[in-house]
């Protein structure tokens, strides 16, 4: 596999952000989702909506040896309050459909659970599609599934599961956040 670097992302990755957003939506929940939402989505849009929560929260990045940005994930505090015995949350993580199953995956989701480590946050859960096909990857990390809800998307209810896991101290050993990695 080429080089590729795991970092906190700054402001100036937002458009390589934002585009990673749209593409992997488009990729990912294409069939799950009805196409006139995908369809609306834009780069614009979301670079908005990252400006905000590069603000509010790390989010980490995938770089490739070009410098593009192929990947991210950010988390922080559970959102809701309603989850007592979770306290942080990933709130988001895409990878472009060609770095996928590539190992980027789980780079970043360490990367978060470190930074919620940080924060003395040693507990989180990820709310994921029902038809997701990440939901294997989540699993395969130890999440458990605590919780489920239905959503709304142009009209199309879809399930959601929250997947869970405790005491992430216990459960993940760091790897070269910062460093480039193999």
């Amino acid at each position: 596999m080429a080089e590729m670097i795991i970092r906190k992302a700054d402001i100036k990755d937002i458009p390589g952000i934002a585009k990673v957003h749209v593409d992997s939506w488009r990729t990912t929940y294409k069939g799950i989702v009805p196409d006139t939402f995908l369809n609306r989505l834009s780069y614009e849009s979301r670079e908005q909506i990252w400006k905000r929560g590069i603000e509010e929260n790390h989010i980490y990045i995938a770089e490739d040896e070009s410098g593009q940005i192929v990947g991210f994930a950010t988390g922080g505090k559970e959102r809701t309050g309603k989850y007592e015995k979770y306290k942080g949350e990933l709130y988001a993580i895409y990878l472009l459909k060609g770095q996928q199953r590539k190992g980027l995956g789980q780079k970043l989701f360490n990367s978060v659970v470190y930074d919620l480590m940080d924060k003395k946050l040693n507990s989180m859960l990820i709310w994921a599609l029902e038809e997701n096909s990440a939901c294997g990857f989540y699993e395969k990390l130890g999440g458990m599934k605590v919780d489920t809800a239905e959503i709304e998307i142009d009209g199309l209810k879809l399930g959601e599961i929250a997947f869970g896991w405790d005491g992430l101290s216990e459960t993940f050993v760091k790897d070269g956040i910062n460093e480039k990695s193999n």
